[in-house]
């Protein structure tokens, strides 16, 4: 990593009522965000994006979307009133046509809650402009760390890149009514492989997570909340610190581990 370049995170966000002041894990990211640097830009993918291609936020004033149903009215009432960046919506799709991926701008589409509601927290006078990149519908663990590689020199440039999802997110198998459920053997296995996995820089193993991953599949039914991790990754590059500023689960069976790579 060069000098001054700025650190990649990815955190995990979990249900929607993270969203809401007073909660633990709220807490955490008000404390992350007071720790991390002060970016000029940030550049989010989440979780809850997909598509056929990859496509970049490019409003000035994205709006804050409330995809989510049946939760209690506040959470309905929270904004991100943040404004977008044009330019950096640019920078990204030139730098992803740079490295062969086809990308476009997307001047409509807003914020969703796997980008507001952790940065909500992280950065709270809303006052660093965001951009959401999307994630590649049904495409490998690869891809998306080509994705990340891609979007490497945005690092040396003020921008922070931060994935957002969940290191394991199998919510049929979530007990959502308790958040301090007990947490299955299966997912402690699978988190704690992901942990030994980036600690020990290896990013094929950690892109074939179906396969190699213990319990891959049961962690991970679909790819959408774990291949964030592997766009921070490929964006981190190599030579970085890798440390868990946060480590834990609720609901018995969502990894709320969140990494950063410095």
């Amino acid at each position: 990593m060069q000098q001054g370049a700025l650190p990649v995170v990815f955190t995990a966000h979990g249900s929607p009522m993270n969203a809401l002041p007073g909660g633990p894990f709220a807490a955490f990211l008000r404390r992350w965000g007071a720790e991390l640097p002060r970016p000029r830009a940030i550049l989010a993918v989440s979780a809850h994006w997909e598509g056929p291609d990859l496509a970049v936020t490019a409003s000035p004033a994205p709006p804050t979307i409330h995809d989510f149903w049946g939760f209690p009215e506040p959470l309905y009432a929270l904004r991100y009133p943040v404004a977008g960046s044009p330019e950096l919506a640019g920078r990204v799709v030139e730098l992803l046509r740079a490295a062969g991926l086809a990308g476009r701008l997307d001047r409509d589409r807003g914020l969703d809650h796997g980008a507001w509601s952790p940065l909500l927290h992280l950065y709270p006078s809303a006052d660093v402009p965001v951009v959401q990149l999307s994630l590649l519908r049904r495409a490998p663990g690869s891809r998306h760390l080509a994705v990340g590689r891609a979007l490497a020199p945005l690092a040396e440039e003020g921008v922070l890149v931060l994935g957002s999802g969940n290191v394991t997110h199998n919510l049929a198998t979530a007990d959502l009514r308790d958040r301090e459920a007990p947490v299955e053997r299966w997912a402690e296995e699978f988190d704690g492989w992901v942990a030994q996995r980036l600690l020990a820089g290896d990013a094929a193993a950690l892109s074939e997570w179906s396969e190699r991953g213990p319990h891959g599949r049961l962690a991970h039914p679909t790819a959408e909340h774990y291949v964030p991790l592997l766009v921070a990754l490929g964006a981190a590059g190599s030579g970085r610190a890798v440390s868990f500023p946060h480590e834990g689960f609720e609901h018995g069976t969502l990894s709320m581990r969140c990494v950063a790579f410095s």
